[in-house]
């Protein structure tokens, strides 16, 4: 049996999947979401940087032992995406959602906007509980269900501030754009069309690339995905697992 083994974004944790995991473990799939290192109670590693973190995510696939669909939103989209790219093994299956292949590179205005919305309130001295407050009602899309907001700010609050800063630093280095081509397994990538972090226009440029690559746009929803439109993402995400036999 595959197992689909979720990951998440940058103010997430394996809570954001909450929707998800039974939902799938009662249609026969093992599921599982992981917390990305320094999150939860998973340890930091050190340096905190892309190989690293791809590595412990291939322990876990490894742990696994069976075949594996990675679901990722956001930062995880880039995550698995990294995975696949340096150990495909085991990967029969990726659905990229609300994510890009590459990060602006550091001087661009998107760059400089991210992290000074993520990172310059923690610099002035707010709580990581005051950036998601602030943070989380932006990401939401004009049909999103107000509980999952509520889900996404809570998860972000209890994120440790020196893990966040990893993380949003980390994300400034991903760049796989050179190897969408050369994704060899069944595909899908999920956009939300009121996301202003990973637009439809720049997601669906992302899937012509990608061989045979599956593109769908969940209506009325922000960058928050799995927790904004639950039902409407578990729904294309049963419905590509199904017809790819996975």
């Amino acid at each position: 049996m595959t197992h689909l083994l979720f990951l998440h974004g940058v103010g997430g944790g394996h809570h954001a999947w909450d929707h998800q995991l039974p939902y799938f473990a009662d249609r026969g799939y093992p599921a599982h979401a992981w917390d990305q290192p320094g999150y939860g109670h998973t340890p930091l590693v050190e340096p905190y940087d892309l190989e690293q973190v791809a590595a412990s995510l291939r322990r876990l696939i490894d742990a696994l032992d069976g075949p594996v669909v990675l679901v990722g939103h956001s930062m995880g989209g880039m995550v698995a995406q990294e995975a696949y790219a340096r150990n495909p093994q085991q990967i029969v299956g990726l659905v990229l959602g609300f994510t890009s292949a590459a990060f602006p590179k550091g001087g661009s205005d998107f760059t400089r906007q991210f992290i000074d919305a993520r990172v310059g309130p923690l610099d002035a001295g707010a709580t990581m509980a005051d950036v998601a407050a602030r943070l989380m009602p932006t990401m939401r899309g004009s049909r999103s269900e107000p509980a999952g907001v509520e889900q996404a700010r809570k998860i972000m609050s209890e994120i440790p501030p020196d893990t966040y800063r990893k993380a949003v630093q980390l994300l400034t280095t991903f760049d796989r754009k050179a190897d969408l081509q050369k994704i060899a397994v069944p595909t899908l990538l999920v956009a939300g069309s009121d996301d202003k972090t990973a637009p439809p226009s720049v997601m669906e440029r992302m899937a012509k690339e990608i061989p045979d690559a599956e593109f769908v746009i969940l209506d009325g929803c922000g960058h928050l995905g799995p927790m904004d439109q639950p039902q409407a993402f578990n729904a294309a995400l049963e419905d590509f697992l199904k017809r790819k036999k996975l």
